[in-house]
């Protein structure tokens, strides 16, 4: 994939084309120092893939990409986690903080193997404040310091916790200031199920179904968790799953 960096310091553009030999299917093409710079090389080149600082003289990093026709794949490179949030508003595949982590980029490339192997266009992050998410949304979450942009159809599992959510994804279990109603009503509900008062399951990461107690069903997902599905939910489970 062609890669352009783009980063007011040198020394930062320096670093990241440094790590980035570690991984041959990143080719740097070009860098530039600034927003202006950034667009002219991204509209001479046409790059898969941009590293993108967000502050810099001038223009930020958003105002570059809001100048953009078509934006290529981003991975914003930023020495401050408060900007995560606007991410939402563009086409961010991932967000790394400075200096950054070998680990970190490594986790980043992966994102684009699993992008390629899924043969999907860039996927864009939305908000959890959408009004119907669909399973192919990539949305953002962010916990404390810690940021994920994470495809719904990965999230396997929502858990009320007062008026916070966790949510269930790989080994990760952040979370996000939602309850689970109001996420109830932004879910597609052919892909996640209401099981019970605390919680919300993708009925396509179901790994084993099993009677319970009082006529109800016991869900076990394919991270190992164990759901109890209400007597009343029961009910409507087995209509849509044709049980």
């Amino acid at each position: 994939m062609k890669a352009i960096i783009i980063d007011d310091e040198r020394l930062a553009r320096s670093e990241l084309r440094k790590l980035l030999m570690d991984f041959p299917e990143i080719e740097v093409v070009a860098e530039a120092s600034n927003a202006g710079e950034g667009v002219e090389k991204i509209e001479n080149i046409n790059p898969d893939l941009i590293f993108l600082d967000i502050q810099m003289p001038g223009k930020t990093g958003f105002d570059m990409l809001s100048e953009l026709d078509k934006a290529p794949l981003v991975i914003f490179t930023t020495a401050y986690d408060e900007y995560a949030l606007k991410a939402f508003e563009v086409n961010a595949l991932d967000y790394l903080l400075k200096p950054v982590e070998p680990k970190r980029l490594a986790d980043a490339i992966q994102k684009l193997h699993l992008q390629e192997e899924r043969e999907q266009g860039p996927m864009v992050p939305v908000n959890f404040n959408r009004s119907i998410l669909s399973e192919n949304d990539q949305v953002f979450v962010k916990d404390g310091e810690r940021c994920w942009f994470v495809k719904l159809s990965d999230i396997r599992l929502f858990e009320s916790v007062g008026n916070y959510a966790k949510v269930y994804f790989g080994p990760n279990k952040p979370l996000i200031l939602k309850s689970l109603n109001a996420l109830e009503e932004r879910l597609d509900e052919k892909t996640f199920f209401r099981a019970n008062r605390k919680h919300i399951v993708n009925l396509r990461l179901i790994d084993k179904i099993e009677p319970y107690f009082n006529g109800g069903l016991l869900l076990e997902l394919k991270g190992g968790e164990k759901i109890e599905v209400s007597r009343r939910q029961t009910v409507k489970f087995k209509e849509m799953m044709s049980l």
